[in-house]
């Protein structure tokens, strides 16, 4: 049981960390917030990020539960995802997102968090777009892909239509969720005394208020381009590709747990 639980803990952790990173500025005062948005922090959080995945992989690669095709297949997904990222959609959506989550939904939540975070650090090598904004781009793609799979475990046993249709409401929604997410990435450090801005030491109700005032004029009508986006290509390409994709899941599994011998068995002798 703990052999299990450890990776899944690891997992939980990077989401736990990457929380605290997106909302400690609210806890802050107002002196102690810096200038510039996580300039600082940005590369601890990356490094901390990264250290984490690394110790989930290996647990899971001496489990067995994840082997050199899963990783393979892992790696040619979130090149692709990256590749799609140069794609410039109507209304700017992105065309990366609709394959994290038929990737998230095919292979489970683990692989779609490990899918978001890959995919996002490739498509910013590729773009130019390595900043303090990248580590909080890929935790913010990683609960996508997460989320995703969370969701196609819950629907697996329905119809295709059925599923393809969940997962389109999915990405519509994720198209808000996440340009909400990453705007708490800056919201905070930026204050005019306005009443679009984060005041510290303001009540909860006030700051939500604030902030949902700031979201509604600056990201809303850019985040719903986006989530139709997300939705038409989920949609269109999500028969196809769901079912390609958990063939290739099915043929990974099921994979060889090793686990310990319990402490009173004893070894075979030679007669």
């Amino acid at each position: 049981m703990t052999t299990r639980v450890r990776p899944v803990a690891i997992y939980l952790l990077v989401s736990v960390v990457g929380a605290a990173a997106f909302l400690y500025p609210f806890w802050l005062p107002a002196h102690a917030l810096p200038d510039s948005a996580h300039r600082a922090d940005a590369p601890l959080l990356a490094a901390a990020v990264a250290a984490l995945v690394l110790v989930a992989l290996s647990l899971e690669l001496r489990r067995g539960t994840i082997n050199g095709a899963t990783i393979a297949i892992l790696g040619l997904l979130a090149a692709v995802a990256g590749l799609l990222r140069l794609i410039d959609l109507p209304g700017g959506g992105s065309g990366m997102f609709f394959l994290i989550v038929l990737g998230g939904a095919a292979f489970g939540p683990r692989f779609g968090l490990l899918l978001g975070l890959s995919a996002m650090a490739v498509s910013a090598v590729l773009t130019g777009g390595i900043g303090p904004w990248l580590p909080f781009q890929m935790l913010a793609l990683g609960w996508m892909g997460a989320g995703a799979g969370l969701t196609g475990m819950a629907v697996r046993a329905l119809p295709v239509a059925v599923q393809v249709g969940a997962l389109s409401i999915y990405g519509w929604v994720w198209g808000f969720v996440f340009g909400a997410v990453m705007n708490l990435y800056f919201w905070p450090f930026v204050d005019d005394g306005g009443p679009l801005s984060f005041h510290a030491g303001d009540r909860m109700a006030t700051t939500v208020h604030h902030y949902y005032s700031f979201y509604v004029a600056t990201s809303l009508a850019w985040d719903a381009a986006g989530a139709l986006a997300n939705a038409v290509l989920i949609a269109v390409t999500g028969a196809a590709l769901l079912s390609t994709l958990r063939r290739f899941a099915g043929r990974l599994s099921p994979a060889v747990e090793l686990e310990p011998l319990p402490p009173h068995t004893k070894e075979l002798q030679p007669a």
